[in-house]
């Protein structure tokens, strides 16, 4: 695929891989770095570095090729499994595990563990890369995710989550002490304009966002939060929890520029689940253990 682009006053001064990662869609600066080093990003005719900076007139030209075909493979990691039968498993994930393959990451994520252990019991409907998986949490967030073995009992799961009747709740930790004890922020959800890695509340090209939160403790310049989805989008709690001015602790996204490197990303556990079994029609609800690395944050913040 190839992108053309002229330059205005507005962009003059600007470098190349900052401006080119936010016009081309899913496109991060390390991509455009090594495009650049490829020789696929020109000015004119001349082929340009990531420290170009780009001039008014110039005429950009940038030439993407074609994403490689990749499929997941098995891998012998080890999972914590807290409920499997023969149409679905609800596993643990812990912090610092992808949930599924992408470019620049084929390897040691959840989905790789999961064809090691369920061979072929995976539903299809999402492709090589990405089968079983109904849902997904971000790589730093740990906690319980639902995995189908069928079609059918994906079909299933996928329509309550669209109907919003689903169970979710996680725990956090935010920075501050919330104003409120309970409340709910219901505020829409959409790409940021200037940074496409980015989600932000926003009007336009958006959809609608729900998040119910309650206070669970008060600690040393810190609350300790649970919070309810009504809907699932993309960083859904770290946006509008940052949105009121109280984001997760830990987030290098959303939170205060100087981050708290001991938790390597956000302080934020996928704690409940509860749904209908979709062969079966029973319900099902489970609660996992905050993880250690929630547990002693925690106990360093509490109250003396």
């Amino acid at each position: 695929m190839e992108y053309t682009f002229e330059i205005t006053a507005d962009n003059a001064g600007e470098r190349i891989d900052k401006f080119l990662s936010t016009v081309i869609e899913d496109m991060s600066r390390s991509s455009i770095a090594l495009l650049c080093e490829d020789g696929m990003v020109l000015s004119g005719e001349k082929a340009i570095g990531k420290n170009y900076k780009l001039k008014e007139g110039d005429n950009i030209t940038v030439t993407v090729p074609e994403p490689k075909e990749y499929e997941a493979v098995a891998e012998n990691i080890p999972l914590e499994i807290v409920f499997e039968d023969e149409h679905l498993l609800v596993v643990n994930k812990p912090k610092g595990m992808v949930v599924h393959p992408a470019p620049g990451n084929y390897s040691g994520t959840l989905v790789n563990a999961l064809l090691y252990h369920c061979k072929d019991s995976l539903s299809g409907i999402n492709g090589v890369l990405r089968p079983g998986i109904v849902h997904r949490i971000d790589k730093d967030t740990s906690g319980l995710l639902i995995v189908a073995k069928s079609d059918k009992a994906h079909i299933g799961l996928a329509e309550q989550i669209k109907e919003h009747s689903f169970e979710r709740e996680y725990e956090a930790v935010l920075y501050g002490r919330l104003k409120e004890e309970s409340g709910t922020v219901d505020a829409p959800i959409g790409r940021h304009k200037t940074d496409r890695k980015k989600m932000c509340v926003t009007y336009e090209n958006s959809k609608n966002a729900v998040t119910h939160y309650r206070a669970i403790a008060y600690n040393n310049g810190f609350t300790h939060a649970a919070m309810k989805l009504e809907t699932g989008r993309t960083h859904q709690i770290r946006v509008h929890m940052a949105y009121i001015g109280h984001p997760v602790a830990g987030d290098p996204v959303y939170g205060p520029s100087k981050v708290i490197t001991e938790l390597h990303g956000q302080c934020l556990h996928a704690k409940k689940i509860g749904f209908v079994h979709p062969i079966t029609g029973s319900f099902l609800r489970f609660d996992s253990e905050l993880p250690d690395y929630f547990k002693k944050f925690l106990k360093k913040t509490e109250i003396n």
